[in-house]
């Protein structure tokens, strides 16, 4: 299974400094929500993870090694990604999407096999899209590519999974059904991390929190412990009712707290 380990982790885009020195460490068996609000650099973050972005001062390692020094391929295969947002450029069928996820497995003009397409089928079982494989991918509603999507990074097999924003574009029961099977993947030994905006879903399923605000980790640790009346205040701007204490855990904002109020 997989280890990341952060450290001093700083990105910039352009001239501005998106993320700024940020250290976590990421362990095998849990499902680690990141949250924070918009433009807060959640993304950025898990992409810098990735090797999708340049560092700016800071390393990543993965199970002790230098992120730098592990080829593209190699990264992919221990770490599957579900990037933001579903845009998707051809018209494939679910299925052949999925079996993309199989591609860091295979050599240059190998062919899928036997027990790669049995994968496959399992990852479209297991995020509930069977029943769409013949059909084209561009013509599905967005939660039906959401979940094919969620799909294609399952039949990655890696030992880890990073999901940005994977409830986006989904009804209710569905964010239910990919918080489980996220906290399964945890329980089953993988690290899994997840962007989330839905704190009620992030107090609900996740091991631990990282809150992220202007670049910065300004929280970390269990939900109860993340979630205070004061940080949703002072980080969000929003005044919520919210419990932390029962067996479902919830948080409702209520209002914006306007510049110059209470």
């Amino acid at each position: 299974m997989v280890n990341i380990s952060i450290k001093g982790l700083s990105v910039s885009l352009g001239r501005r400094e998106v993320v700024r020195r940020i250290d976590a460490n990421l362990k095998p068996g849990e499902l680690v929500g990141v949250i924070g609000p918009n433009g807060a650099g959640k993304s950025t973050l898990v992409r810098a993870i990735l090797g999708l972005l340049p560092l700016r001062e800071g390393a990543v390692h993965i199970d002790g090694e230098a992120l730098t020094s592990l080829a593209p391929r190699d990264i992919a295969r221990r770490i599957a990604y579900l990037p933001q947002g579903q845009t998707l450029h051809w018209p494939l069928t679910v299925e052949r999407l999925v079996a993309l996820g199989r591609l860091p497995h295979l050599g240059p003009m190998s062919k899928i096999s036997a027990q790669d397409q049995a994968i496959v089928q399992e990852a479209m079982e297991r995020a509930d899209v069977t029943h769409l494989a013949g059909r084209v991918a561009t013509e599905l509603s967005g939660g039906e590519r959401a979940r094919a999507m969620l799909a294609r990074a399952l039949a990655v097999g890696a030992g880890a999974l990073v999901a940005d924003e994977p409830l986006a574009s989904l009804d209710p029961g569905h964010q239910i059904d990919v918080m489980e099977l996220l906290l399964g993947e945890a329980r089953n030994g993988k690290l899994v991390v997840a962007v989330l905006h839905d704190l009620t879903m992030a107090a609900r399923y996740c091991d631990r929190l990282l809150l992220v605000d202007k670049g910065e980790l300004v929280a970390e640790g269990a939900p109860r412990e993340v979630l205070t009346a004061e940080r949703l205040r002072t980080v969000y701007g929003i005044r919520s009712q919210f419990d932390m204490t029962g067996p479902a855990p919830f948080v409702v904002p209520l209002e914006r707290i306007r510049e110059g109020g209470d």
